[in-house]
């Protein structure tokens, strides 16, 4: 069972919802998967009842469908759903730039350059996808840190929508691209341009748009071992 390691914490529904998280972000459990409680019951070491609650939670979210004769599937994005998602994190992390720009401090902006040298040493040593991932997501959350809580949290929905990510890691440049585009994007920060900042995370993001449209067959960025649950690949 792959919670066996982990100790359960006080509410059985907030760690069967962790748990179903992480399974869902490392590829572990795949659009489309029919997701029966009985089974999860037994896969978490927990009661029918924390699953359904778990379960109520990510239909909420977005991230699970139910259907009146197969229960609870994982939601599986169209590709114009997917681009609808896109356009929203372009918009609304375009604008988080602006904002964080306004407000940057040293300490944020010294938490951006160390998040930067952790993911270029992480290419430069050919890390896991997942890896890779995990510290693409902290680059542009470092960045974030200085707008607001409540803008923080839309961006997170908004990512986490994204779940089980498809891994473009493995396409061929695509390494090299992104670290252009997170060039251009610390540039103008370090030069506090925010309008190019914000222009440059705009592009940034609907590139990989249109990369992951162009590589609509990859498949997800895992499974990854992750007993504690705290890996989370996410696509750029």
């Amino acid at each position: 069972m792959a919670s066996d390691d982990v100790a359960i914490p006080g509410s059985r529904t907030a760690y069967v919802l962790e748990r179903l998280r992480a399974d869902l972000r490392n590829g572990l459990i795949n659009p489309g998967d029919q997701l029966r409680q009985v089974e999860l019951a037994r896969r978490y070491g927990v009661s029918a009842t924390p699953v359904r609650e778990a379960l109520r939670v990510l239909e909420a979210d977005g991230m699970i469908d139910y259907h009146t004769h197969r229960g609870a599937t994982v939601r599986d994005y169209t590709p114009q759903m997917a681009t609808d998602l896109y356009r929203m994190r372009a918009e609304m992390e375009s604008l988080a730039v602006t904002v964080a720009m306004e407000r940057m401090t040293p300490e944020v902006l010294a938490g951006i350059r160390v998040a930067n040298e952790e993911l270029l040493a992480a290419t430069d040593s050919a890390a896991s996808s997942a890896e890779l991932s995990r510290l693409n997501k902290a680059l542009h959350f470092a960045i974030y840190q200085a707008t607001s809580p409540v803008m923080i949290e839309c961006i997170e929905m908004l990512w986490s929508r994204f779940t089980p990510s498809v891994t473009l890691w493995s396409v061929s440049g695509f390494t090299t691209e992104l670290r252009h585009d997170h060039e251009a994007i610390l540039s103008a920060i370090e030069d506090g341009d925010a309008e190019r900042a914000s222009r440059a995370m705009h592009e940034h993001i609907m590139h990989a748009c249109d990369l992951r449209a162009t590589h609509a067959a990859l498949r997800p960025a895992g499974p990854v071992s992750d007993a504690a649950g705290d890996g989370s690949p996410q696509a750029p």
